[in-house]
């Protein structure tokens, strides 16, 4: 098992999608929240409370939970390129058993997700808390409190990450599975806000489980003022972190019983 997950590790390594993962993790973290920090979400259109407010804080926080889509597609591609370009053949050849290989496949992008969940949570906080010395303004929370909220972003983007593994090895096709991971997480699950009575499954969907990690509740509460609906509410912190691990052991173990008997050809 040792000698799958150095090679696993090496096969990411030698590829681009490893920089781009990390460049994607820096222009997030760092880039969006200075930007969101620099502008001041009191002049976005709509306004927010600013950043000396806890609602603000905690809404440019939660804008960082919509950004899941992208270790989610990273997840997808590096699972359906295996199908894509017949590499899954000459792995599943030297290594016969495939619990073996997707374990290791789990374990390597397990590792890849939490890199990229701590440099996206460690440059946002260097961009915010500089950002804010700079312009003066005191923030809403305490650093400790900040800290800790992005450090939950962080570990839900290592699910994200695993949920996308898990899409990629159920749907195969690279195109199609990439599809239904950024068209769910980035349209889906805003569209299925908008149906009166639907609403109501938002908090038990991965989307609704990340805002309840930051208690960002500013973008559901408007949506739901905006259209006459009623309120939803998020779960508790912790159950939404228990809900988000569900859903990727859920993926996880999708990953590893999917293929095991699946044609790959």
């Amino acid at each position: 098992m040792h000698r799958l997950i150095k090679a696993e590790f090496r096969r990411l390594l030698a590829t681009r999608m490893w920089s781009g993962l990390l460049f994607a993790a820096v222009l997030l973290g760092g880039g969006l929240m200075g930007a969101m920090a620099l502008v001041g979400p009191e002049n976005f259109d709509p306004p927010v409370p600013g950043l000396d407010t806890e609602t603000g804080i905690r809404s440019i926080l939660g804008v960082l939970g919509y950004t899941a889509f992208v270790p989610a597609a990273v997840g997808t591609v590096a699972v359906t390129s295996e199908y894509r370009h017949r590499t899954a053949a000459v792995t599943f050849l030297f290594t016969p058993r495939r619990w073996q290989v997707l374990a290791a496949k789990l374990a390597t992008y397990g590792v890849a997700g939490l890199a990229y969940g701590l440099i996206l949570a460690g440059t946002g906080a260097a961009a915010l808390f500089t950002v804010a010395a700079a312009r003066g303004v005191p923030l809403g929370l305490p650093a400790g409190t900040i800290l800790a909220l992005l450090a939950r972003i962080g570990l839900a983007m290592v699910a994200y990450l695993l949920i996308g593994v898990g899409v990629g090895a159920l749907v195969r096709n690279q195109i199609a599975a990439l599809a239904v991971v950024i068209g769910y997480l980035y349209m889906g699950e805003t569209l299925l806000m908008m149906i009166p009575g639907v609403n109501r499954l938002y908090p038990i969907l991965p989307g609704g489980a990340t805002a309840s990690l930051t208690d960002f509740t500013y973008f559901a509460d408007a949506m739901s003022q905006e259209l006459g609906n009623s309120a939803v509410q998020l779960l508790p912190p912790a159950a939404g972190a228990l809900l988000l691990l569900a859903y990727a052991l859920a993926a996880a173990s999708i990953a590893v019983v999917i293929p095991m008997r699946r044609d790959i050809t």
